[in-house]
């Protein structure tokens, strides 16, 4: 059996856009879906976390927010892995973390560095890795939400760049691509979280890129 480590912040994590609201249901949350979807020929270890970033400091954070520092502690604790999954780079946005989808591209760049460094150091396999842009920002009434994203305006502009950067630096770095605003869109409750059904659909979204990758 194949292993997918899916990297990723809150919309990994299956974070609800209700403020208060619970966690998505386990089936619901799409690291889930796509292991549901791949017919029980991988394992899919979902390593989400809240406001993580691609590799920048948030100091108004209570755990350790920065993707880079954490990600070879995870690539030790669940090797060996045949591919690393990568959906970073909305919490980038924050004008206090980093405030541009061009740098969360670079940030995303650095992950895949990582991920490579860590397995040729210590002459194992290096797995495959699949980098995917978050959906959009949209317009809400959630004022503390999307200000702390820069406000309306600057969350659905930069975010609307995520796709280009990323399928740029999947070129580059010769790994795979997908877009998962293509499949999902955030709900208006807050402009950055996804519904349940919005969550599962980036699941179903990933399964043929995944299966194709793989060679399922």
């Amino acid at each position: 059996m194949k292993t997918i480590l899916a990297y990723g912040d809150s919309l990994t994590y299956g974070a609800n856009p209700l403020i208060g609201g619970p966690r998505h249901a386990f089936e619901n949350r799409w690291p889930s879906v796509l292991e549901a979807g791949l017919g029980g020929q991988v394992r899919v270890i979902a390593e989400g976390l809240g406001g993580r970033t691609t590799a920048f400091d948030d100091w108004t954070a209570d755990a350790d927010r920065n993707g880079a520092r954490i990600l070879p502690t995870l690539l030790a604790s669940h090797a060996p892995l045949d591919l690393v999954i990568i959906m970073l780079g909305t919490n980038d946005l924050k004008p206090a973390v980093c405030g541009s989808a061009l740098t969360a591209s670079f940030g995303m760049r650095r992950l895949v560095q990582l991920t490579r460094g860590h397995f040729a150091m210590l002459n194992e396999p290096v797995p495959q890795i699949l980098l995917v842009a978050p959906p959009l920002a949209c317009a809400t009434d959630n004022a503390d939400m999307i200000r702390s994203f820069g406000g309306v305006e600057h969350a659905v502009r930069e975010s609307g760049e995520f796709a280009a950067h990323y399928q740029r630096r999947a070129q580059e770095l010769n790994t795979g691509f997908f877009d998962a605003s293509t499949v999902a869109t955030p709900d208006p409750l807050d402009g950055i979280h996804l519904d349940a059904a919005n969550t599962r659909a980036i699941g179903e979204g990933l399964a043929p890129v995944v299966a194709s990758m793989l060679a399922l």
